[in-house]
């Protein structure tokens, strides 16, 4: 199965490192790092295999970051539309990683989102994790955003964290990016403050033809006309915040990460905004489990443009290009060349596709499918046609 590539080097000694975010609609990366692990086992059990799922602060970021030993903790919060959901975030060291889609997610959503959804999804349940959190003991707060159902400025996080978003009449304001434009006063006197870093792999400002609203507001069910109530929302938010508070950030890199919540984190929190697979990488303590890797494998569903802005496998492949260790990706199917591949640290490329053409048979078997991909990479890369191609290359 596997195809010609350029010359395997041995790495004689050393562990493999398993580093693969999830393969969307299909599996999670601590599913998609343990098929990776059976199949390579199954050639070369004699060779230490480090499985580190990983994730860029989206959806799987809790899950990431428990598989390398983070506590998990589970409270009931609020959903993007009210409802009671249950929902995770992990400590470890007073450092607490917190999932925006786990309690404010897409995926909380029942059925299609449609413009009611998109006008009154709220974070609040976001911020109601934040506090379980430092109640919990953590004095740091890692902020993964993305795949967020909501676009409401991040009002619904920071009144779960204790300010207060009143109308003309002093009266709170409803849920959601609808009732922006009624904001009339904020108050922060009761406000919990804690550190923020947010994770997020997206640089759009908060306003704007780049900005949350218009960018990402249709994938949440708002209409043309929903986009621009929203718009004018987050512009009369914005001119709140900079009379209340004062400050201004709207123009910042990531401001319009999660619908808001990344200018609510930068305006009220006073957070760090980071790419998110960077900074994931090190929660996990990567840079030092890769040292003397002979191997990295990475991946995630699809291997494509969007890939190489930011994404998971291109964040894990720097790092190890860094430590000196050979990369190699695995995915559902992949639309980047072998030198836009190169460029971007990875050696080669393995995909579902190669061995199955049906992909709702990917989907349906991804995990055994998985497991023939890892046999292969085992033999090509960690077994005698390794050595043999290493002796070519030098002949």
């Amino acid at each position: 199965m596997s195809r010609p590539g350029a010359a395997r080097k041995l790495w004689r000694g050393g562990h493999c490192v398993i580093a693969p975010d999830k393969f969307k609609g299909s599996l999670t990366a601590p599913q998609v790092a343990a098929h990776l692990a059976a199949g390579l086992r199954q050639v070369r059990p004699d060779i230490p295999v480090l499985t580190m799922p990983v994730a860029d602060g989206g959806d799987g970021t809790v899950d990431a970051v428990v598989e390398s030993g983070f506590s998990r903790f589970q409270t009931t919060v609020t959903g993007p539309l009210g409802d009671r959901v249950v929902a995770s975030f992990a400590i470890r060291d007073h450092t607490a990683v917190v999932e925006l889609a786990e309690a404010s997610g897409l995926r909380r959503l029942q059925g299609r989102p449609d413009a009611t959804v998109a006008l009154t999804a709220s974070s609040l349940g976001t911020g109601e994790l934040i506090k379980a959190a430092v109640e919990r003991g953590a004095g740091r707060v890692v902020l993964g955003l993305g795949g967020s159902a909501c676009t409401d400025g991040g009002v619904g996080m920071l009144t779960a964290l204790g300010v207060r978003f009143l109308d003309e009449h002093g009266h709170p304001l409803a849920p959601g990016g609808g009732s922006l434009r009624r904001l009339a006063r904020i108050d922060t006197s009761a406000m919990i403050r804690v550190p923020v870093t947010v994770a997020c792999d997206v640089d759009n400002p908060l306003l704007g033809v780049r900005g949350a609203a218009n960018v990402y507001a249709r994938q949440k069910g708002a209409e043309t006309a929903d986009v621009d109530e929203l718009e004018r929302g987050l512009a009369h938010f914005a001119s709140i915040v900079r009379r209340d508070l004062p400050v201004d950030v709207v123009d910042r890199p990531g401001a319009g990460a999660a619908g808001g919540v990344g200018y609510a984190a930068l305006a009220f929190l006073g957070a760090q905004v980071r790419p998110g697979i960077e900074l994931i990488l090190e929660q996990l303590g990567f840079a030092e489990q890769v040292e003397g890797a002979r191997l990295v494998i990475t991946g995630e569903g699809s291997l494509d443009r969007q890939t190489l802005h930011g994404k998971a496998p291109v964040g894990v492949a720097r790092a190890a290009a860094a430590a000196g260790a050979p990369v190699i990706a695995v995915a559902g199917q992949r639309a980047l060349t072998d030198e836009q591949l190169r460029r971007a640290h990875i050696e080669q490329a393995y995909t579902l596709t190669d061995i199955e053409p049906d992909p709702e048979v990917c989907m349906a078997k991804a995990g055994p499918l998985l497991e023939a991909l890892a046999r292969d990479i085992a033999e090509n890369w960690l077994g005698d046609k390794a050595i043999g191609n290493e002796a070519g290359a030098h002949a």
